[in-house]
């Protein structure tokens, strides 16, 4: 029954990150309170975000195996562009748009390295692009978030990029294999 519980948290969740854009722990959390609320148990165990994720996939090639590949690649190609703008940083693509999950509503999300937390935003004022400035909790430790909004042609609208700013030494860890 708990398996049960979890899988249709997982299951509205994916419905969530792909028809709304939710990242996984907003969507997880709101799966949990629509199920509490239809009497499903306020107890149920929370999925895991590999679990979601999986969700996602199977929810994206049952309802928009159309329409998604092509959605990815647009996203992919505005990384692309703020990468290369933003190459003396170091960026590392990451989020749904590195996974292969990424729709339409999804953000790009890339990390970014530098020897001064400032640098970034510097970089952002020298390039005229307006931004955003914002905080996310990284394992326990703040880090920066710049969000720039970035339009892609074709997806024919903008698109949000969160630039992760985090320290030039945390490079040396950046590419942890995931649960997977």
């Amino acid at each position: 029954m708990q398996d049960t519980l979890s899988e249709e948290i997982a299951a509205t969740a994916a419905r969530l990150v792909v028809e709304d854009g939710l990242e996984y722990g907003p969507a997880k959390a709101k799966a949990a309170r629509a199920l509490a609320r239809r009497g499903g148990g306020a107890r149920a165990p929370m999925p895991s975000s590999e679990q979601v994720e999986d969700a996602v996939r199977e929810y994206l090639a049952l309802f928009c195996a159309e329409t998604q590949p092509a959605e990815l690649a647009a996203l992919r190609e505005v990384a692309a562009q703020w990468m290369a703008r933003l190459a003396e940083f170091r960026p590392h693509l990451g989020g749904a748009a590195w996974r292969g999950t990424a729709t339409r509503l999804s953000a790009v999300h890339l990390d970014l390295y530098c020897d001064d937390a400032k640098a970034a935003e510097i970089a952002l004022l020298n390039l005229g692009v307006r931004y955003e400035v914002g905080t996310r909790d990284a394992g326990g430790t703040p880090v920066d978030v710049l969000t720039v909004s970035s339009p892609s042609r074709a997806l024919g609208m903008p698109v949000p990029v969160h630039l992760l700013v985090r320290d030039h030494d945390a490079l040396r860890g950046a590419l942890k294999p995931d649960a997977r």
